[in-house]
């Protein structure tokens, strides 16, 4: 058995792959860029290497780096994880080369289904079925013209070097196809290096489906069942499960044999899927599934064949590159219940789903039968990398369990200022076509904004606000300012530049759970984080400093309403401030006069900077 190990990647997997590898008692290797300096991950480990700068092309991507980490620490393998260089042939050759050991596949195996066309024809040569569809050598624009049009559109063009969404375009009638070959092509050569493509027959109704292989170096292979890997956005994946919904046992069948004879025409060894796209505009039918591609290596959504399985195919990928056999053999591997996977970005949908970087200020997962991460609160939601903060899975006897489960833990999700797709998820999971099913690629797409959270807050929403505000405020300062005293409590809350004056009703009867910062709230619900700004007042007299108009959190004034020496009335709006995205409006707490005005339109302020001051009216 391995007894050191270095994992090349970062992040959730290689968390993931340390925990795994130290329960089994390996020595873990951990590596980092400037950026991961603080990471998660590298506390895990035994031992960490810098391999470089943030950018991965410096740091992470520099295989020359990562074997000198391997052989600097006396570890005796590498595993990549996933991205990265996992299926980087000439990455594994200089790992063996190097008289390590390479968990993972062989060498030959990767470069074998590295080009799409090639795989293709190999698999059509072992007698898995394979999308109609054109993949010659003539790449003339008359040739593969003429092929479209003999299949019929739709059609997809294909980079064979393609990946991730990229170098493909969808033809819909024949006088748009050369337009749409050339475009194919300039982003294929940019992304790629390689122009070649291959036209295939695209399919209306598309699911996507994939089966867990698992090679050892005794000529052994199984296959882990199948997962469904349809709900997609921009060809990137949201939302697994495992088993596929609507599989019959006829089915599983057949294409899980056709797997097992994908892995065993390549001689493959370890982790592995096959990736199927089936037309099931008629259900899931053997005949009409057909190979699309083989990725040689861990996939993200590992985790929904673990939990079907019992399997922890990490220790079984350690294992099989230590030279052990397979620990289970096909007759010993079943499906227990139903697993689902959600993908919890650093993204916000809102804003047409753009990357949120920054500080994770706050951070809670809900009660999921497991959560991947590599993030931590207090941690970093780096720029250089992908978004992803965590893998969320719920397990159930069956799919509406799983379902249900997954909701109420996206639910209890808290993360800020960041923000997340959990609002999103939830809102998929929830959605009567999920539940019942109906299933393609293009779920997400046509569902479209109705699976969006517009983010602004309900009745309830204001009312949980108020309450945490006032619950949070320390009231020894301010006299009467407490939940038993008489008089009128209530909090003026300012959200997306509305402001409400709303009283303050002692209850824990909520959904919606929350924080207090200062005069900042912050109140999640299904997923969806609320942000406030709060003046807090009471029924006594103002203290000394209730009229320090302070920033919440670094920014930039937008706006500034008032004068030095201006009549403001309670609740007037006194200036904004953009941060983390979001404009704040900051409220005069009570009438007064404006003094000590610091604030300028355009400044940048930072956290707690007193901006300007209320000094309040005379009482008579």
């Amino acid at each position: 058995m391995i007894k050191s190990l270095l994992i090349a990647n970062r992040g959730e997997i290689a968390c993931r792959v340390i925990r795994t590898a130290q329960a089994m008692g390996v020595r873990t290797v951990a590596v980092y860029s400037d950026a991961d300096a603080k990471s998660l991950h590298v506390r895990m480990a035994d031992e960490a290497v810098h391999i470089g700068p943030s950018p991965a092309a410096e740091s992470y991507l520099i295989g020359e780096k990562i074997i000198a980490a391997a052989k600097q620490t006396g570890a005796e393998a590498i595993h990549p994880g996933y991205g990265f260089l996992s299926e980087n042939a000439a990455f594994a050759q200089a790992v063996l080369d190097a008289d390590l050991v390479w968990v993972g596949p062989k060498p030959a195996s990767i470069n074998a289904m590295g080009l799409k066309d090639a795989a293709k024809a190999l698999m059509a040569k072992a007698g898995v079925p394979v999308t109609p569809g054109y993949m010659g050598e003539d790449q003339s624009d008359e040739r593969l013209k003429a092929e479209a049009d003999a299949i019929g559109y739709p059609v997809l063009i294909k980079a064979v070097a393609g990946g991730g969404g990229k170098g493909m375009r969808k033809v819909d009638a024949e006088g748009d196809f050369l337009a749409s070959l050339e475009s194919c092509r300039r982003e294929a050569r940019a992304s790629f290096g390689n122009d070649v493509v291959l036209i295939e027959k695209f399919i209306l109704s598309p699911r996507h489906i994939e089966v867990q292989v698992f090679g050892d170096s005794h000529g052994n292979v199984v296959h882990l069942f199948e997962r469904d890997c349809s709900l997609q956005r921009r060809h990137q994946k949201v939302i697994e499960e495992a088993p596929a919904p609507g599989m019959d046992p006829a089915t599983r069948e057949a294409i899980c044999a056709a797997a097992v004879k994908a892995a065993q025409a390549v001689d493959y060894e370890g982790a592995g899927t096959i990736e199927f796209i089936a037309d099931a505009s008629e259900g899931l039918r053997a005949d009409r599934t057909w190979f699309m591609e083989m990725n040689t290596r861990l996939q993200v959504e590992h985790p929904v064949t673990e939990e079907i399985t019992g399997v922890d195919l990490v220790e079984w990928q350690l294992r099989v590159a230590s030279g052990e056999p397979i620990p289970m053999k096909q007759d010993e591997l079943s499906i227990q219940g139903h697993a689902i996977e959600v993908r919890l970005y650093a993204e916000d949908p809102a804003s047409g789903f753009l990357p949120s970087t920054g500080r994770l200020d706050h951070l809670s997962f809900g009660a999921a039968d497991r959560v991947e991460t590599g993030v931590e609160q207090g941690g970093q939601v780096s720029p250089f990398y992908d978004p992803m903060i965590a893998k969320v899975i719920c397990h159930g006897a069956t799919r509406e369990e799983a379902i249900d489960d997954l909701i109420l833990s996206l639910d209890d999700t808290e993360v800020w200022p960041v923000r997340t797709n959990a609002g999103f998820l939830v809102r998929a999971l929830d959605a009567a076509d999920f539940r019942a099913a109906n299933l393609d690629t293009g779920f997400i797409a046509r569902h479209g904004d109705e699976l969006v959270p517009d983010g602004v807050a309900g009745e309830a929403i204001w009312d949980t606000a108020a309450q945490i505000a006032y619950d949070g405020y320390d009231g020894s300062e301010l006299d009467g300012f407490r939940l038993n005293a008489p008089g009128r409590h209530s909090v003026w809350l300012s959200h997306r530049g509305e402001a409400r004056n709303v009283d303050v009703a002692a209850t824990d009867e909520t959904d919606a759970t929350g924080y207090a910062d200062g005069d900042h709230v912050i109140v999640f619900a299904k997923g969806v984080g609320y942000s406030f700004d709060t003046v807090i007042r009471g029924s006594g007299h103002h203290s000394a400093h209730d009229g320090d108009i302070v920033a919440p959190m670094p920014g930039k004034v937008i706006a500034v309403d008032v004068v030095e020496g201006q009549q403001v009335e309670e609740g007037q709006r006194l200036m904004v401030l953009e941060a983390m995205k979001m404009e704040h409006a900051l409220l005069a707490p009570f009438a007064g006069t404006v003094t000590d005005l610091s604030a300028t339109t355009g400044g940048q302020v930072e956290v707690e900077s007193l901006l300007a001051r209320i000094e309040p009216a005379e009482e008579g």
